[in-house]
């Protein structure tokens, strides 16, 4: 199908349709480096510009529009979030498109506190936007872990069909699980980071890896974000895109405990594929990269659509 992407970032969800055989044919996105990235690995097609400038008339018809609107005034881990709060209104462009294009469907990401904002006020007023804009909306929790990302990462997906298609859309059934449990379903083991990384030297050992650098930052052991020993034998704590102006503060270890990820480790646990290379210094490669949905989620989502 032909999607359209909003709030792109450097293409992770993108990338995931793409591998699925879907075809995105217009993208945009307000931050130079994601877009510089994106340029670099995925195509022309994406547009840098705020998306409050950009006339419906002036985006492509679609059969699907995708999108993680930016989510830090939804998120849990700001604790002044607020329904007021600018950010949250972004969805609207979201919604302003898709009302325009009336595609077959669309694909929206957030982050889980999105579904207790307001007491869940937020969440049923974004699904009545969407019924009331003529889709038949299912909203998803899922976890990245459960889909072969070795990384316990939470997210909710709104998805919808439009009224006039009759043919429901299945949402993934897991291909992993939480040993043991794994074996009672049927399904594979989660991915660990340990096993993610087992194959990736030192960066000192291996400067041909592109964005194989890594944040100085020294290390914390004290349960907080960014701060927790890291257990190699299970999928890695979210990465996120927080941080100071160095980049370091919430860069998780790596699973040895001796330093904290590199740019292209967190890449790796993000699902990126090697040969996938984040433009700008450290600083903009671990923001892109902690923005981004991890492709192989992504892509399992993308296949519960016709091609």
């Amino acid at each position: 199908m032909k999607i359209v992407s909003l709030f792109s970032g450097a293409g992770g969800m993108d990338l995931g349709f793409i591998q699925a055989g879907h075809e995105v044919i217009w993208a945009n996105d307000i931050y130079e480096k994601a877009v510089d990235t994106y340029k670099q690995n995925i195509g022309d097609h994406i547009v840098s510009v705020d998306i409050k400038d950009v006339s419906s008339e002036d985006i492509p018809e679609c059969d699907m529009v995708i999108g993680g609107f930016p989510c830090q005034g939804f998120s849990v881990a700001n604790m002044n979030r607020s329904v007021e709060d600018e950010r949250n209104k972004l969805y609207l462009e979201m919604l302003r498109v898709i009302k325009s294009k009336q595609p077959k469907y669309f694909v929206a990401e957030n982050v889980k506190g999105i579904l207790s904002l307001a007491k869940g006020k937020v969440k049923d007023m974004i699904i009545s936007d969407f019924e009331e804009a003529g889709y038949k909306v299912t909203c998803n929790l899922v976890n990245a872990a459960d889909y072969g990302v070795p990384q316990l990462r939470q997210r909710v997906f709104f998805i919808g069909v439009h009224k006039e298609l009759d043919e429901p859309i299945q949402f993934p059934e897991p291909t992993h699980a939480e040993p043991p449990s794994n074996v009672l379903l049927g399904l594979k083991e989660w991915v660990t980071i340990g096993e993610a990384l087992k194959d990736i030297p030192e960066p000192e050992e291996a400067p041909e890896i592109p964005n194989h650098e890594y944040t100085k930052y020294k290390l914390r052991f004290n349960g907080y974000l960014g701060h927790r020993e890291i257990n190699s034998n299970r999928p890695a704590p979210t990465i996120t895109a927080r941080g100071d102006s160095k980049g370091g503060v919430v860069i998780i270890h790596h699973p040895n405990n001796h330093r904290r990820l590199s740019v292209r480790e967190a890449a790796i646990v993000q699902s990126f594929p090697l040969d996938f290379v984040f433009s700008g210094s450290k600083t903009d490669g671990y923001r892109q990269i902690g923005n981004a949905v991890p492709p192989l989620l992504a892509y399992n989502i993308a296949k519960s659509f016709p091609v």
